[in-house]
């Protein structure tokens, strides 16, 4: 960045810290639909209530095909027994591994990122959590943003 000399040198503000807001997240491509869960820290039992809570928003007579990518907890031989018990309404798909522009979901994270996070600064976590949040919820219904992000062609 460039500044005049006769200026005085500006102060970005920053919080030196390697934190982030933990979230999971599934998007229907075929009306925009996001379920997102703000659960720490990521690992089998969380990825299974996240997709307790993904199954009730499933659609009725319908199987759910959930793509993931593929995270350790993903492979967890704890969430097998669960998975077998609800086999009839929900199913597991894997990502090629290291292919993470297959993934609708990293697209929304990236929109997410730049309509949320860029050129703002928090000064604490939670505020970041909120404004995360708060975007979430206006995407919680179908909506034709993230249907053209997540469009299937």
């Amino acid at each position: 960045m460039w500044v005049p000399p006769e200026v005085a040198d500006p102060v970005v503000l920053h919080a030196p810290t390697r934190k982030s807001v933990s979230v999971f997240g599934a998007v229907r491509p075929s009306d925009g639909r996001l379920v997102a869960d703000r659960l720490s820290p990521f690992n089998a039992e969380t990825f299974q209530t996240f997709l307790g809570h993904l199954v009730r928003h499933r659609r009725a007579g319908r199987v759910q095909v959930v793509i993931v990518d593929n995270a350790k907890y993903h492979h967890s031989k704890a969430l097998k027994p669960w998975l077998d018990a609800h086999r009839d309404v929900l199913r597991l798909d894997f990502l090629p591994p290291y292919s993470p522009d297959l993934n609708h979901q990293e697209r929304v994270w990236k929109l997410t990122r730049r309509l949320v996070t860029h050129n703002s600064y928090f000064a604490l976590l939670d505020a970041l959590a909120e404004a995360v949040l708060r975007q979430f919820t206006l995407w919680d219904r179908p909506n034709e943003t993230l249907r053209r992000l997540c469009a299937v062609i």
